[in-house]
C-alpha cells in the first residue's frame, strides 16, 4: 500500500507544525481531497482500521504519551553515560547506547501511531462531510 505510506508521511509532515489537531485535519483533509479518489480513501481507513483492531494497552500509551513512556530510557542513557565516564565503566557506556536507542524508538513509535490517528481522523471527517454536505 504505497497510498497509505505516502498519506501517513503526509500525516507526519502536519504533526510537525505546532497547531491544534482541528487545523492540522482541515489542511490534511485538503491534501487529501486533491491527491487521492475516494475508492482509494475507503481502501486506507479500511488498512488503518485493521491495524487499529490489534492495538493493545501499551501501543495505546505510546501513542497518546510518547515522551513519557520514552523517558524511563533516557533516563538510564543519561545514567548510564555519567557512571560510565565518572567511573570508567564500559558496561555504564553500553546501557547509555542501549537506553538512547529505546528511548528513540519508542518515540519514533509513538510518532507513527499519532499520523495514523491523525489521518484516520481526517479520513472520517472527509466521509462525514461528504455524508452532510450542508457544513
Amino acid at each position: 500500500m504505497a497510498q497509505l505510506e505516502r498519506l501517513l508521511k503526509m500525516a507526519e509532515d502536519e504533526l510537525t507544525e505546532y497547531s491544534t489537531d482541528a487545523r492540522k485535519i482541515e489542511k490534511l483533509r485538503r491534501k487529501i481531497g486533491l491527491s487521492v479518489s475516494a475508492a482509494e480513501q475507503r481502501q486506507v481507513k479500511e488498512a488503518l482500521l485493521a491495524s487499529k483492531k490489534s492495538s493493545n494497552m501499551i501501543t495505546q500509551i505510546v501513542e497518546e504519551q510518547r515522551q513519557t513512556a520514552a523517558l524511563p530510557f533516557w533516563g538510564i542513557a543519561g545514567l548510564g553515560l555519567l557512571f560510565g565516564i565518572s567511573l570508567n565503566q564500559p558496561v555504564c557506556l553500553l546501557a547509555a547506547i542501549v537506553g538512547t536507542v529505546l528511548a528513540f524508538r519508542i518515540q519514533k513509535w509513538g510518532w507513527q501511531l499519532q499520523a495514523s490517528r491523525l489521518l484516520l481522523q481526517t479520513l472520517e471527517d472527509i466521509e462525514a462531510r461528504i455524508a452532510q454536505p450542508n457544513k
